[in-house]
C-alpha cells in the first residue's frame, strides 16, 4: 500500500442536526388553542426521544440558536439512517413544523480516527471507545456546531501526506483537546459521502468561552493552521420541555 494510505476509521451512531427558524409572525397569529396543541405535540415527541435515550438506543439534544442562521437545533444520534428518516418525517408532520422552516441540516456518523489505536486490538471491545462511538449527548448549557474540511491545495494537501506525517500531527492536535477534558465535550461526525463537508463538529460546554478558547488554541496547531477549512459556526443554549415552552410563549 502507498505511503499516503487511507486511514481506517471507527464509526458509531448516525447523526442528524435539524436546524429550524421559527416564523414568529405566523406563530403569533395562531390562536392560543392552536399554539398549545402544537406545543403539546412537540413535547410529546420530546418525551419519545427521551425514552429512546433511557433505553440507550440513541440520544437527542435540543438547543436554541443565537444569530440569524437558525432559532433551534434538534440533534439526533441513532443506530440507522432509517431511524433518522423516521424522526425527520414525524417532526415534519407535527403542527409545530408548519410554523418553522429548515435553513440548514447536517448528516454524518460519529467517527473516531484510528491514528492512535493499538494494532491487533479490537477497539470496539474497549468500553471507553464504545462510549465515544455511542455517546449520550450531554445536556450542558451551550452547544457549538461547525463543519470542516482538510485542505487539498497544491502546497497543503492533507491527503497527499504520509500516514506517519498525519499521525504525528493528529497526536499533537489531540493533546490540545485533552486539556479541555471535563470542560468541553466533542462529538466528531464523519460526513464524507453524507454531506457537503468532510466532518461536522459538535461541542458542548457549560461556559461558552470554552468554545472560543479551544478553537482559538487549535488554530495555532499545524493541522488547523495549514490544513483546516471551516464553515459557519452556530452556537446556542440548552432547552428542555419547560424552557422550550417559555421560549415559545407569546
Amino acid at each position: 500500500m502507498s505511503a499516503n494510505e487511507a486511514l481506517l476509521t471507527l464509526e458509531g451512531w448516525y447523526t442528524y442536526h435539524n436546524f429550524r427558524t421559527i416564523n414568529w409572525e405566523k406563530w403569533k397569529a395562531a390562536s392560543e388553542q392552536e399554539r398549545k396543541a402544537a406545543l403539546d405535540e412537540l413535547q410529546g415527541l420530546m418525551s419519545v426521544w427521551g425514552a429512546n435515550e433511557e433505553q440507550k438506543e440513541g440520544s437527542t439534544a435540543v438547543y436554541s440558536i443565537l444569530g440569524h442562521k437558525a432559532d433551534l437545533v434538534f440533534m439526533f444520534l441513532r443506530p440507522t439512517l432509517q431511524e433518522l428518516d423516521t424522526i425527520k418525517t414525524a417532526f415534519n408532520k407535527t403542527r409545530f413544523a408548519a410554523y418553522t422552516e429548515a435553513p440548514y441540516s447536517y448528516v454524518s456518523v460519529v467517527e473516531l480516527s484510528n491514528y492512535v489505536n493499538n494494532p491487533g486490538e479490537d477497539p470496539k471491545a474497549n468500553p471507553h471507545v464504545r462510549e465515544r462511538l455511542y455517546p449520550i449527548l450531554p445536556k450542558w448549557e451551550h452547544i457549538c456546531f461547525y463543519p470542516m474540511n482538510k485542505k487539498r491545495d497544491l502546497q497543503d494537501n492533507w491527503y497527499m501526506l504520509t500516514m506517519q506525517e498525519r499521525q504525528e500531527m493528529m497526536r499533537s492536535h489531540g493533546l490540545i483537546g485533552r486539556k479541555y477534558a471535563g470542560r468541553v465535550k466533542q462529538i466528531i461526525g464523519g460526513s464524507v459521502g453524507f454531506d457537503d463537508w468532510e466532518w461536522g463538529v459538535t461541542l458542548f460546554a457549560n461556559d461558552p468561552l470554552e468554545f472560543k478558547h479551544i478553537v482559538y488554541e487549535m488554530r495555532f496547531d499545524e493541522v488547523s493552521a495549514r490544513f483546516g477549512e471551516f464553515g459557519n459556526f452556530l452556537v446556542g443554549n440548552v432547552l428542555n420541555q419547560e424552557s422550550l415552552a417559555s421560549l415559545l410563549e407569546v
